[in-house]
């Protein structure tokens, strides 16, 4: 008799625990084996820990939810909670985010770093906000670079190419500048229309190039470090203002701190790139001069970029030279 009652005081436990606790859905288009991999499975670790249980995430972030505007619709939808969207599909829901797409609005990392944490983090939470999307972190991709399959090593080398790009103004509107033949291509079509001929040149972060069959293709890659991808990661706003006070904050607080994510993804980025011997690419290295020139090459397009964005782009844009000019002052410039 007492034992039935203990296994009945027992199942009614378990039946209260099930009940209380809630799965969260995550949604990603990332690749295994990789640092993104690491920082979601980071992130289901310290959520499901500091929740005690509470709190169960269910990881859909290896494409499994289809394309990212299917990682944008699930959230907006509540069919998602968290996700990370890149900074291209996040334009859908704020157009404004395209102007972290300018040509050359950063020298390099330290800049990047000081004005998207301390300048234009909060300008994007705020209009996120506004679409019930809350803005939680950063996470990096990384500097965009031209590849191609003879070396495009100053803008006038582009001329004519046949230069695949996304759907993104931006993109277009760089490949214009540098008067190629651009040509809007899905991401997954690269390596075909490399094969086939209909492509000869494109941009990307350099892990995409390097892992995704491209450089196989086109064997070369200048570091032209002309724009600054990155992706955010977001949750259903709406959503996360009902959970319970210390659960929401597990949810904001359990991603991993910026400075390691930077580091993780800086440290693939290097890693990648050193394997060109071994993979049979050749990395273009430019002076502080040629990239100068890249600068002056491609110099009309945030105007024509930030026309286009239209809404608070030009204040974005404004808020990111007050960044710099910062950032210049703080380095004695």
């Amino acid at each position: 008799m007492i034992r039935t009652i203990l296994f009945a005081v027992s199942l009614a436990y378990t039946a209260a625990t099930a009940a209380q606790s809630i799965e969260v859905t995550a949604g990603g288009t990332g690749f295994r084996n990789t640092r993104g991999e690491e920082k979601w499975m980071t992130y289901q670790r310290n959520v499901e820990t500091a929740s005690k249980g509470a709190i169960k995430m269910k990881m859909l972030v290896f494409g499994e939810l289809g394309p990212e505007e299917n990682l944008v619709a699930g959230i907006r939808r509540g069919r998602v909670q968290i996700a990370n969207w890149s900074g291209a599909v996040a334009t859908t829901v704020v157009p404004e985010l395209a102007v972290l797409y300018a040509p050359y609005l950063f020298d390099d990392y330290a800049e990047a770093d000081f004005i998207m944490d301390n300048y234009l983090f909060d300008a994007y939470h705020e209009l996120l906000a506004e679409k019930d999307v809350e803005f939680i972190e950063w996470d990096e991709i990384g500097f965009g670079e031209i590849w191609s399959t003879t070396p495009i090593i100053t803008p006038e080398d582009a001329k004519g190419k046949r230069f695949r790009v996304s759907s993104s103004d931006a993109a277009q509107l760089f490949a214009q500048a540098l008067q190629a033949d651009v040509i809007p291509l899905g991401f997954t079509d690269i390596v075909s229309s490399l094969q086939t001929g209909l492509i000869e040149a494109g941009e990307t972060g350099a892990v995409m190039y390097v892992r995704t069959g491209i450089a196989e293709q086109a064997r070369h890659v200048t570091l032209t470090d002309h724009n600054f991808a990155t992706s955010v990661i977001v949750l259903r706003k709406s959503w996360l203002d009902r959970l319970p006070a210390d659960q929401r904050k597990i949810m904001i607080d359990s991603w991993i701190p910026i400075s390691e994510s930077r580091q993780w993804t800086r440290e693939e980025v290097a890693g990648d790139l050193a394997q060109a011997d071994q993979r049979g690419f050749t990395v273009h290295r430019l002076t502080k001069e040629q990239r100068a020139h890249w600068r002056d090459a491609t110099s009309v397009v945030t105007r024509q970029l930030i026309d286009r964005i239209g809404g608070d782009a030009q204040r974005v844009y404004d808020i990111a030279m007050e960044g710099k000019k910062a950032f210049a002052a703080q380095k004695g410039e």
